[in-house]
């Protein structure tokens, strides 16, 4: 007898081997109709794979994450399908699955154009709707070979070529298509019902420059057409919000080629900085930082005890002189442990807390550039924390008590916390990162947060807690990080006077809150569409006159909210009052006040909030006080 053990714990018994399809349909019919996979031991296979011992099952519908993993993959197979279709004489390469999709590299003769995009979808749907059955066969590696050669499909024959001989490979046929696969795929065309080709792009073979270019073709797939009908809308907002489209339209900064990677700062744009970073001083001030500030540029020796010499150096930007080797420094925590060597400290000095808003630079690909999302220079809100093993869990306690505050006043609520663990290359003994990886389980565990963890992600030095924000439109970025770090203390020799007087390594705590100051602005610019909160508009009210005869009033107006600290602007051209709120509307200030006869005459001011909301008019000492309570609450 074979036995199946089900997620339930229950037990379903076999005379002989059956697939997972037909384990689903001796639980009931509707299962068997929505099966897309199972998972045997944890491994995701067709739903045709055959079970001759015992196993655990699940099986895989649409409800769940590894469902629609496998509805794009065999979406991405329909797409190559329908291209050979259309063009017999295209070649298939590679198809893998992406965030929100997949895509497919395709060799032609010609450049696919965007009515071909069309009639290829079209052509997808309507072998989609054939139903026909996706079939599984293994082949020894050179049969397989010597089949995509007698078919003239050159790039799958040399990507086979390159498997040991001794090792055998999937196909995997739907209709008149067949194509190389480890699968698995959906049991037929029919399950896929949900998708759409999003766009064309070049792509070189194998990601080499040096090898042929290939059009790439990209989709998305969902197993509910209303799940894709909000992706799709998703994207329509995230287009409108593209932070680098409201930079310009809103003068904030811009970007040149002189300088690639590098962000020039307009006025507005500098003052958006400038209230992050002064929020983030008073948040270092009061969690118990001392700002410190460290060189630009290190010795080589330096970069090499840390080890970022020989795990990081293609990231680094390096220069000579007088026969010494330097490095722009890409992270700040180098020179902290030089501020922390400077002076002899005792168990009763830590935990220390050194913070700084330190300019790092990164070597980053030209082709990995994009925007204020990822740049060759930044600032970080950088902080580093130096204690005892038994003061780890307090800190990372009160850090996540902290970043969870600063994201909502910068309206941020929706967070998840991940665990990045060691990656492969890396520093220090397993039991080292043991003992980190560890700790921060325990530090999570203790401040009740769920979370989730991602094996391999980690720093090379020590694992870190990473929080993850959901914008206002549903996208999640990657900010704020607490990484403990067993292994650099003690390569630059840092130590404290143990209660014994002894000496002992302190830990090192890594932590971030905004991360880069130029990422987490772009995001705010996105999540906000670059409609600022009044605290963060670089102007937050603009006054404009109807006729001439206001004119010293507004003026009069904008030098009393000027002293009371607020970013005013006036507008006294002789335009129709409509055009002027029009116009300053485009730019998104939180208040427009409007002045004419019986304004001037009162004292007072005809208030309209952004979306073109009519306050009414109100006294200017009101209005001050409706400001300065916005400001600090940070609604």
């Amino acid at each position: 007898m074979i036995s199946v053990q089900l997620p339930d714990g229950s037990q379903r018994q076999f005379e002989a081997p059956v697939t997972v399809a037909q384990v689903a349909a001796s639980i009931g019919a509707g299962l068997a109709k929505a099966a897309l996979a199972g998972k045997v031991d944890g491994v995701v296979v067709d739903t045709s794979y055959l079970i001759d011992h015992d196993i655990k099952l699940a099986i895989i519908t649409d409800k769940d994450p590894e469902g629609l993993d496998v509805i794009r993959h065999s979406t991405a197979h329909l797409l190559a399908y329908a291209v050979k279709e259309l063009f017999p004489d295209a070649q298939v390469t590679i198809g893998p699955v992406i965030e929100n999709g997949f895509y497919y590299d395709f060799a032609y003769k010609r450049p696919f154009t965007p009515e071909d995009l069309v009639a290829i979808e079209k052509k997808m749907g309507e072998l989609a709707k054939k139903d026909e059955p996706v079939t599984r066969k293994v082949l020894p590696r050179d049969e397989a070979v010597a089949y995509f050669k007698s078919i003239g499909e050159a790039y799958k024959a040399e990507i086979i070529e390159s498997i040991p001989a001794d090792q055998d490979v999937s196909l995997y046929t739907e209709g008149a298509f067949t194509d190389l696969c480890r699968g698995p795929h959906v049991p037929s065309t029919g399950k896929l019902k949900v998708f759409k080709l999003m766009k064309l792009a070049g792509a070189y073979w194998r990601g080499d420059a040096k090898n042929e270019m290939l059009q790439r073709v990209y989709g998305t797939a969902w197993a509910k057409k209303e799940e894709q009908e909000a992706y799709l809308h998703m994207l329509e907002e995230a287009e409108k919000r593209d932070h680098r489209k409201l930079g310009r339209a809103l003068d904030l900064f811009h970007f040149q080629d002189e300088a690639p990677g590098m962000i020039f700062w307009h006025p507005k744009g500098w003052t958006i900085w400038q209230q992050v970073e002064q929020y983030m001083r008073r948040v270092y001030q009061d969690s118990g930082y001392q700002e410190v500030k460290a060189p630009q540029i290190l010795d080589r020796t330096l970069w090499e005890k840390t080890g970022h010499w020989e795990n990081y150096r293609d990231n680094m930007f390096t220069t000579d002189s007088e026969n010494r080797s330097y490095a722009l420094k890409p992270m700040n925590c180098p020179g902290h442990v030089q501020i922390f060597n400077a002076n002899l400290h005792s168990y009763r000095d830590l935990p220390l807390r050194f913070g700084e808003f330190g300019q790092c630079h990164r070597n980053e690909p030209s082709g990995a550039l994009h925007g204020m999302m990822r740049v060759r220079g930044f600032t970080q809100d950088d902080g580093h924390i130096f204690c005892t093993e038994e003061q780890v869990q307090d800190e990372v306690a009160a850090f996540d008590k902290v970043v969870r505050d600063v994201y909502s006043k910068f309206g941020f609520t929706d967070i998840a916390v991940k665990l990045a663990l060691r990656p492969e290359k890396r520093v220090g003994e397993d039991a080292v990162w043991d003992k980190a990886e560890n700790a921060l389980r325990e530090a999570i565990r203790a401040s009740g947060t769920e979370w989730e963890e991602l094996p391999g992600e980690g720093a090379f030095y020590g694992p870190k807690i990473e929080y993850h924000l959901k914008d206002s439109i549903g996208r999640s970025w990657q900010c704020g990080t607490m990484q403990v770090d067993f292994s650099m203390p003690g390569r630059l020799g840092a130590e404290y006077v143990t209660e014994d007087n002894g000496r002992k390594v302190p830990v090192m705590l890594h932590r971030a809150i905004v991360g880069s100051l130029e990422r987490f602005i772009g995001m705010l610019i996105e999540n906000h569409a670059g409609a600022m909160p009044l605290w963060l508009a670089p102007v937050q009210v603009v006054v404009l006159n109807i006729s001439e005869s206001q004119a010293e009033y507004v003026q009069n107006v904008v030098q009393t909210l000027k002293k009371q600290g607020f970013r005013v602007e006036s507008d006294l051209r002789n335009e129709k009052i409509t055009y002027k709120i029009r116009q300053h509307s485009l730019q998104k200030p939180p208040y427009i006040l409007v002045v004419g006869d019986k304004e001037r005459d009162a004292n007072t001011v005809a208030v309209r909030a952004r979306g073109n909301v009519d306050l009414g008019v109100m006294p200017i000492d009101v209005l001050v006080e409706r400001l300065k309570t916005e400001i600090e609450t940070k609604a």
